[in-house]
């Protein structure tokens, strides 16, 4: 335990990897994951390879954590004496777990707990750069005060751009937002989506094709993060071989980049984009 006695909780949609959670002692409280013949808890007992082998036939739902599950973590937590708590979610734009846990932190039984639930405006390991961002300093000493008061300061230095094969999954899921979706299909144009201020998605570029998405989406990074040192993760859903030639371009491209890792999206991320999608995630000045 870090002498602050601070945890850092993420939900599972902030598609951070078992190995990067354990170095730097992430809790996590996973999102469901609903089949006819069970509930699956994200990250825990279902991958997104089996998401992607069900496909076409099957089209999962996703429900966020109970507040009776986010209350059994907040008292794990408590019994390891931890007594303040960075509670980091997926925009509440695009998911109700935010709401969820910020009731549950205000609940009565909670009083002994300094919690902060915080909504990223973001989704997935743009949203999990903000735990990483928070866990790094609570290494380095910084107090529960000022990381709370940094996490909204870099809200503005976040941004997630990717795009994928076909806009069907993220339309059947109801998250769609502002992103134009059947003339999009009918025309062959492929966009490039972002999360906007509001945390909810927007169409930052167009593309016809495939082949120009990976030059469109650098292009897009590289406009983000001009003039700054920047966090960087690449996220792929189904599409290793594509990400790898985007971590290779990043690389030769921008030079004040740190990729910290290539990442397969979690499962509740891959039900609402399908298989075929590449994205970068940038934190630009996290030092």
């Amino acid at each position: 335990m870090n002498e602050q006695k601070t945890a850092v909780m993420i939900d599972s949609g902030c598609d951070l990897p078992e190995s990067v959670r354990k170095e730097l002692d992430i809790r996590i409280l996973p999102l469901r994951v609903i089949y006819p013949e069970k509930d699956y808890r994200d990250g825990v007992d279902i991958d997104p390879m089996m998401v992607y082998r069900r496909f076409p036939d099957e089209f999962p739902s996703t429900s966020t954590p109970s507040l009776a599950e986010v209350q059994d973590v907040f008292d794990a937590l408590r019994a390891e004496g931890f007594e303040h708590i960075l509670a980091i979610c997926i925009s509440s734009g695009l998911s109700g777990t935010f709401n969820t846990v910020r009731l549950a932190a205000s609940d009565e039984e909670n009083e002994d707990l300094d919690i902060f639930a915080f909504d990223t405006k973001n989704i997935s390991v743009a949203a999990g750069l903000f735990a990483i961002w928070a866990a790094k300093k609570l290494q380095a000493g910084m107090p529960f005060e000022e990381i709370r008061e940094g996490l909204q300061k870099k809200i503005g230095d976040s941004r997630v751009y990717f795009y994928m094969d076909t806009l069907k999954y993220l339309q059947r899921g109801g998250r769609i937002g502002r992103v134009t979706s059947v003339v999009g299909e009918m025309l062959k144009l492929k966009p490039i989506i972002s999360c906007d201020e509001t945390g909810t998605y927007y169409t930052a570029a167009k593309i016809r094709g495939a082949r120009f998405g990976k030059l469109r989406l650098l292009e897009e990074a590289l406009k983000f993060g001009l003039g700054h040192k920047t966090w960087i993760i690449v996220g792929e859903g189904d599409a290793h071989e594509e990400a790898q030639e985007m971590v290779r371009m990043l690389k030769e491209h921008d030079h004040n980049a740190q990729i910290l890792f290539e990442e397969q999206i979690t499962a509740t991320m891959a039900i609402n984009t399908g298989p075929g999608l590449v994205g970068i995630a940038m934190l630009r000045d996290p030092e």
